[in-house]
């Protein structure tokens, strides 16, 4: 069964690549890299350069995966618990922020969407703040 993860060019986004290839080593799965952007006409070579580079990582590493770069401008959280369901994934993996304790109290909406919608396991990961290259550290 497929794992779903959430990605952006950021140390969040790069945590949760991660994390997901790694689960789908263990699960012996395949990923499904959903790269969703609400953006203008002109951002689409931007989404197609940042699909490239992904799927040259996914490359180098032993796990069939599958790039899905979305362009309708619909919402991320609406756009990864979509993907999840059209592939019956057996876990979303996404990406969070760290917060100040006051930001603490409520998480980013479309992890909070992604985790009340979602209709399979959602694992949060965030950047190890030790390591410069973004490693997974798992909440």
């Amino acid at each position: 069964m497929p794992i779903v993860v959430g990605y952006l060019s950021s140390k969040e986004g790069e945590a949760a690549l991660e994390a997901a290839v790694s689960e789908a080593q263990r699960r012996d799965g395949r990923l499904v890299v959903v790269l969703s952007r609400r953006g203008r006409q002109e951002d689409h070579a931007a989404l197609d350069a940042e699909a490239d580079t992904v799927r040259d990582r996914l490359d180098a590493v032993d796990v069939g995966y599958e790039v899905r770069p979305v362009r309708r401008g619909q919402d991320v959280a609406e756009d990864i618990v979509r993907t999840a369901e059209e592939t019956d994934a057996e876990l979303i993996v996404i990406g969070l922020r760290r917060r100040t304790p006051v930001g603490k109290l409520l998480l980013g909406s479309n992890a909070q969407r992604i985790l009340l919608e979602a209709s399979c396991p959602v694992l949060a990961v965030k950047p190890d703040p030790g390591t410069a290259d973004g490693d997974a550290e798992r909440h």
